[in-house]
């Protein structure tokens, strides 16, 4: 007899930088089908979404605040020290909009991964300061400096655990992913910010391949390649490229009788 869970329904939310916006999208159309999240998971562009949607908002509600501005309002050239952006437009976003401060005043429990560069280890956030845990969880190597909590230097959580399923696997009856990072044929990089994104996507790319089996639903739109990862004025077009993908998913008679759906 299967042990009864804990939550009925985990939402799992990779990182991807702008192509975060997809996660906004693929929420939006499980929500249309009654599918909310119990706890959610979320790493870099995942932790960002997922803080915003455990605090109350609905998609269509972060993707209008999110995509009022470009993508030097949010990004920043700074000296090549520890990192070639500034991220202090994020994280006055987040101080603007996030209602709660700490973890424990979310509306539904939240996870944050990150890595802990200095001891080179994942860490999973639940408790604590949540502005801190969201800054660290989306500091991407070479392009943002690193986020230091306590003594401990911490850079994007996509380099440990970009699809981080595990805080929540055995706690929830449903799980379901949204993947933003599919790679392809790229056929020229130029520039060190293009080629340290390159870098770090095909990093994350394995996620896929090794966790897949974990979701009862995952997806993981194959366009997303033709979008980089600093592309903030692509918002809107990013939102429906993971709207259209999970509602293509949902129309799967198996994945409905999966999810407990209505055929």
């Amino acid at each position: 007899m299967e042990t009864k869970k804990k939550y009925r329904t985990g939402f799992v939310l990779s990182g991807g930088g702008a192509r975060g916006y997809a996660h906004l999208g693929f929420i939006k159309a499980l929500n249309e089908e009654g599918i909310f999240p119990d706890i959610i998971s979320g790493t870099s562009a995942g932790a960002i979404a997922g803080s915003l949607v455990a605090d109350g908002y609905s998609p269509d509600e972060i993707l209008e605040f999110l995509s009022t501005g470009n993508r030097l309002d949010f990004m920043r050239p700074t000296l090549p020290r520890e990192g070639l952006l500034q991220i202090s437009g994020f994280i006055k976003m987040l101080k603007d909009h996030l209602r709660a401060t700490n973890f424990k005043d979310l509306k539904i429990p939240l996870y944050v991964t990150a890595t802990d560069i200095n001891n080179g280890k994942v860490v999973y956030f639940s408790e604590g300061n949540l502005i801190e845990a969201v800054s660290a969880s989306m500091s991407i190597p070479v392009l943002f400096q690193p986020v230091t909590i306590g003594k401990i230097q911490y850079v994007d959580g996509g380099v440990t655990d970009n699809l981080p399923v595990y805080p929540v696997e055995d706690k929830c009856r449903y799980l379901i992913g949204s993947f933003v990072n599919p790679v392809g044929y790229v056929e020229k990089l130029s520039g060190l910010i293009n080629i340290a994104e390159r870098t770090f996507m095909l990093s994350m790319a394995k996620e896929v391949a090794e966790k897949k089996e974990k979701f009862d639903l995952l997806v993981a739109p194959p366009d997303l390649r033709n979008y980089g990862i600093l592309e903030q004025e692509k918002a809107e077009e990013l939102f429906i490229v993971g709207y259209k993908a999970t509602k293509e998913k949902l129309r799967d008679k198996s994945i409905r009788k999966k999810l407990g759906l209505f055929p």
